[in-house]
């Protein structure tokens, strides 16, 4: 079920070249509804890799407001707008709002989500793009070696 007046259709799974086993998320339509800090975009990942990406941001105060669905299988940082258009982030996905969104609300703005970090706790109104890029690729690689060491 797609949040009413939310347009997911410009969603794009940005894989340059596919991971071996697809963890790409489809954007959740519990966090398809962006929220606004001015409007931004949403970047899905998997919450294992999102949860790493987010501890590897507050180390380097870096985070904005992260959403949770309320299975706790993805996460969505809300980047800036605009984002989606040059996104080319491995196994995530990137949802553009158009300029649209909702006001950032105290409480999340979908019924069964939750704030991970929420924007009055987070560092910044959008995590900068180049910033989260980055840390999404430590956090897939700290993950790998995890795996490895399994």
């Amino acid at each position: 079920m797609v949040e009413a007046g939310v347009d997911i259709s410009s969603s794009r799974t940005t894989a340059l070249h596919p991971p071996l086993q697809d963890r790409s998320p489809s954007p959740s339509p519990c966090l398809t509804a962006s929220v606004d800090a001015g409007a931004c975009d949403l970047v899905t990942v998997p919450a294992r890799q999102g949860l790493e990406a987010v501890d590897i941001l507050r180390l380097r105060d870096g985070v904005g407001p992260v959403l949770h669905d309320g299975a706790c299988d993805t996460l969505g940082f809300l980047v800036p707008p605009g984002t989606a258009d040059a996104w080319d982030v491995p196994g995530s996905a990137c949802t553009q709002t158009y300029g649209r969104g909702v006001r950032t609300p105290a409480e999340p703005p979908v019924t069964g989500t939750g704030w991970l970090v929420a924007p009055d706790a987070a560092f910044s109104a959008a995590t900068d793009p180049a910033v989260l890029r980055a840390a999404l690729g430590e956090a897939a690689r700290t993950i790998e070696a995890v795996d490895r060491c399994r």
